[in-house]
């Protein structure tokens, strides 16, 4: 004979397990959710490391008054060897490369910034030389620092840091080197004129440093972190979209109950197994991507967001919504409950800090490149960044993101595959077994 073994209420609220698990859980997931946020942004400078800029020297060099012409002076050269020895190579990536190859990489957005040194150089700085004695106009030798917005504010604000410190320590010592060579010269003429106080004073910080945007960002690009936002809705499109999904799907199909306000609502069970109710879920989310797709980039246009390759984009951010969708409903399915808080951890918790979208990965501590291999943040910010900042081009992380998206996508198809079959096959049936006696 079966009786009811149901626990009571009283008997369920009075065991430790009952309130223990919501604290632990909600604490455990809060103190990571703070750890990893916070630990991401509060120093970008110290966690620096290999952090590209590039240096083009394309000073000609000239040659000295009254110097031999055979023998000519190359300040751009000094200036190199100076930066390259007073920055930590560990920290920066440091790469002497040509004016093409800077501007080529900068447009694709593997580098953060550029310092260049004009072809005049030389030749500017001498005439400041002699200028500093013989009256007459003279402009200061410029070094420009070129910082690249497109990939990143903080990242053109790490570089214009980087490169104003380390040309301050070599202009002083540019200017100590002009000083005594005037100097010099002036008392190997005997004349017994002396430099001037204000003409000094420029000798003393001859060069004029720039900073200038490389191709500048548009209005409507929140300075750069549209791109991070964006990518951010398909994340979310397709995270939260799974869960809502997978909540209304269950419950008319009867294996969950629905709540709307005071109204209890407990469908009758449909006869169906695991492996066709993904499916279902499934193709709601294969459907929703291209609709929430359009929706994003429309709502977005209309706010001022510049767009210039809304087809490029559209089809990405249908194919992101629908691999992070599938993926989500698919370790649902997996596993249960846990499922959504799994999720949570993969699309959320662990890839925000990690996508680069804010602070870049060469800035964040090594735990964040590490995870960024594979975290789909990270590969969906450089997808949506490439589509509207760099012209969706492959070389700028379109190719490699849609990639990454397509290996994501996989892995959530074989994974709900794999595991519904084999619950169906197991006959785990999705219903609820009362306890007998």
């Amino acid at each position: 004979m079966s009786k009811n073994t149901e626990p009571s209420a009283r008997t369920v609220m009075h065991t430790p397990r009952f309130w223990l698990t919501p604290l632990i859980v909600v604490t455990l997931l809060m103190s990571a959710l703070a750890a990893l946020y916070m630990g991401g942004i509060l120093d970008p400078k110290k966690h620096l490391d290999q952090f590209p800029i590039a240096l083009v020297n394309q000073d000609e060099g000239d040659t000295l008054p009254g110097g031999d012409p055979a023998d000519r002076k190359n300040f751009g050269n000094d200036i190199v060897a100076g930066l390259d020895s007073g920055i930590d190579h560990q920290k920066i990536d440091l790469q002497q490369i040509g004016i093409a190859e800077a501007q080529s990489r900068l447009n694709s957005g593997t580098l953060y910034g550029a310092i260049v040194i004009p072809s005049d150089f030389t030749k500017r700085t001498i005439i400041l030389a002699e200028a500093s004695v013989v009256a007459g106009d003279v402009d200061q030798p410029i070094i420009t620092i070129y910082t690249n917005p497109r990939a990143g504010s903080v990242s053109a604000s790490l570089v214009q840091s980087i490169g104003t410190t380390a040309l301050a320590s070599v202009n002083k010592n540019m200017g100590e080197q002009l000083t005594t060579l005037v100097t010099q010269q002036l008392e190997a003429g005997g004349t017994g004129t002396q430099i001037s106080g204000a003409s000094r004073l420029l000798l003393e910080n001859p060069v004029n440093v720039l900073t200038v945007a490389h191709d500048p960002l548009p209005d409507g690009t929140g300075f750069g972190l549209v791109a991070f936002y964006f990518a951010l809705l398909l994340v979310l499109a397709g995270f939260t979209g799974a869960t809502v999904v997978n909540s209304l799907v269950d419950g008319m199909l009867g294996y969950a109950p629905t709540e709307f306000g005071p109204l209890f609502v407990q469908n009758d069970v449909v006869g169906i197994n695991r492996f066709r109710t993904l499916l279902v879920k499934w193709a709601f989310m294969i459907v929703l991507s291209g609709i929430v797709s359009a929706l994003f980039q429309w709502i977005s246009r209309a706010l001022g967001m510049p767009v210039t390759h809304g087809l490029a984009l559209w089809e990405y951010g249908a194919l992101v919504i629908t691999a992070v969708g599938i993926t989500a409903m698919s370790v649902m399915a997996a596993f249960g409950s846990l499922g959504m808080l799994i999720n949570l951890f993969v699309f959320v918790i662990l890839a925000l800090p990690s996508s680069g979208g804010t602070i870049p990965l060469e800035a964040s501590p090594r735990l964040y490149a590490w995870l960024a291999q594979f975290e789909p943040m990270h590969q969906i910010y450089m997808g949506t960044r490439s589509i509207l900042f760099f012209g969706a081009r492959g070389e700028a992380g379109l190719l490699h993101a849609v990639w990454m998206t397509l290996v994501g996508l996989l892995i959530g198809v074989v994974l709900g595959i794999v595991t519904t079959r084999f619950y169906d096959r197991k006959g785990y049936e999705r219903t609820h077994r009362p306890k007998v006696a």
